[in-house]
């Protein structure tokens, strides 16, 4: 990092702090790469960051601790306070809001002391998590993931390849219209099905970790596939059908590359010889897929339930009410439902749960949030507003869009990309102000914070929630993979993907 530039951030937060948590970021980073060495789970590793983030932030004065207001009948845009600042982190906040034209004020609620972690979490994640999880398991019981699993593993006639891409293209459709986390689980639990009915246990490691990479491509797929996509596509005003057709020819390439890359790197090859597919065959034909079916209206009602799930899901942004109350809602709502089969056993579900991956989720996002009142953030987006400002004598020079769209990669896969996103923005709102000669949209910088935020997610297991839950999925079946193994692997698919991203972006979105 740069002090000097560090320096010249107006923010109300010392420089020698910035540097203090971008030094605790690392460290985490550090530890976590050093997973087995360290005896310890993701959980501790985080929580322990954590717990330092937050005594440190305290001591140094750069967390808030003020009243929450909440129960607010009364409403105001931001447009009818502005100047009204009680403190830097209120005039940071009221900043990042202006990318959010419907954002609101609400005020004369009651005032709660809260924990200052208690905000920091993001508490929509966790619950999507925690519901998707039951919501499958429980589905699960009705036979339904197994009938799924069947039919696409005959489809394939046992050929490891077909059934590759198959789950490849079923994981960017659903990534497209679902949030990754649900895609990734539901995707994750056909997989394991299919393989151990084909007896290839050996490849579930491969098939899930490019299932993770492909979940991340998927996100690009549409305008609402992503909160990054809403973010800088409504900053943009880029529209859903201009999204999409300019997203799609490069997820449908992007997903054949790495589909063809993770088959040669596993080994995953077609059956080529005419025993082994008769074999093949033969053995998919023997597969009874009303075997794990042990009531054929529990069978229906879960298939209803799962329709459902994806139809409300896909669009709960624009659902009366629901949309209110978000995703994380909607699927702790259908978890319960499905609990209700089994009311008298739930806790069995609950024990199943993946708590490690709760916590470290939760000791993430507290970390995150301490980075951003200590403005490691806003230095980061500084960083390369800096660069972009100082890099083109001409605007539509290849290096803005390739530096912005390899900096919002990389800092994705170590930070939260949502922040990121909104700050980056802004940033480019600002900038365009500053461009006589072409707007930034023509220049691709949109589309360049757009790929980056999404494909940096690639490149570590903490870089996206998808793949981090595609490592939780191996480890639950025995597949241990640490976080040096992932990045050695992921690297080469991510830095395809990041390469092809940046061509992509200087040839065709400029």
């Amino acid at each position: 990092m740069n002090p000097g530039l560090l320096g010249s951030i107006e923010t109300g937060v010392a420089t020698v702090d910035t540097v203090i948590f971008a030094c605790l970021l690392v460290g985490l980073i550090v530890c976590l790469a050093m997973e087995e060495k360290l005896h310890a789970k993701k959980s501790v590793i985080a929580g322990t960051f954590a717990i330092a983030c937050l005594l440190l932030g305290t001591v140094r004065g750069v967390l808030p601790f003020d009243d929450v207001v909440v129960g607010s009948h009364s409403v105001t845009s931001h447009q009818g306070i502005e100047g009204n600042y009680q403190g830097p982190h209120d005039q940071e906040h009221f900043q990042l809001s202006q990318t959010d034209k419907e954002s609101h004020l609400h005020y004369d609620g009651h005032r709660l002391r809260m924990p200052v972690y208690i905000p920091g979490i993001d508490w929509g994640v966790i619950a999507i998590i925690l519901g998707s999880s039951l919501f499958v398991d429980v589905t699960s019981r009705s036979g339904l993931f197994t009938w799924i699993a069947i039919k696409v593993t005959k489809a394939s006639r046992g050929d490891p390849l077909k059934l590759l891409f198959f789950y490849g293209f079923m994981t960017v459709v659903f990534s497209a219209v679902l949030n990754n986390v649900t895609a990734m689980i539901i995707i994750g639990s056909l997989t394991v099905v299919s393989l151990d009915k084909l007896k290839l246990r050996e490849k579930l490691l491969g098939f899930l970790l490019i299932e993770g990479l492909l979940t991340n491509i998927g996100g690009l797929l549409t305008l609402i596939s992503s909160v990054p996509n809403i973010i800088v596509g409504t900053a943009a005003n880029i529209s859903f059908m201009t999204f999409f057709i300019k997203a799609c020819p490069y997820v449908l390439v992007a997903t054949l590359i790495t589909l063809w890359m993770g088959a040669r790197m596993f080994g995953i090859r077609r059956l080529r010889d005419s025993i082994a597919q008769s074999e093949a065959e033969q053995l998919v034909a023997s597969f009874d897929e009303t075997d794990g079916i042990e009531s054929w209206g529990f069978f229906w009602f879960g298939t209803g339930m799962l329709i459902l799930f994806i139809i409300v899901i896909a669009t709960t942004s624009v659902l009366p009410f629901v949309r209110d109350l978000e995703m994380g809602f909607v699927a702790l709502a259908f978890a319960g439902i499905m609990l209700i089969r089994y009311r008298s056993v739930a806790d069995d579900f609950y024990r199943a749960i993946d708590w490690d991956l709760i916590g470290f989720f939760m000791a993430l996002f507290v970390v995150i949030y301490v980075m951003e009142h200590a403005h490691v953030l806003h230095a980061i987006g500084t960083g390369l507003r800096y660069v972009l400002l100082h890099i083109q004598d001409d605007p539509a020079h290849w290096v803005d869009s390739s530096v912005l769209l390899l900096g919002a990669a990389g800092f994705s896969s170590v930070t939260d990309n949502i922040p990121l996103a909104a700050m980056l923005a802004n940033i480019l709102k600002n900038l365009e102000a500053q461009i006589a000669t072409a707007t930034v949209q023509e220049t691709g910088l949109w589309w360049s914070v757009i790929f980056g935020a999404n494909l940096g997610g690639n490149l570590t297991p903490i870089g996206s929630a998808s793949t981090l839950v595609a490592v939780t999925i191996m480890h639950k079946h025995k597949l241990h993979i640490s976080f040096a193994r992932f990045v050695k692997v992921a690297f080469p698919f991510a830095l395809v993907q990041i390469t092809l991203a940046v061509i992509y972006v200087l040839l065709f979105l400029r």
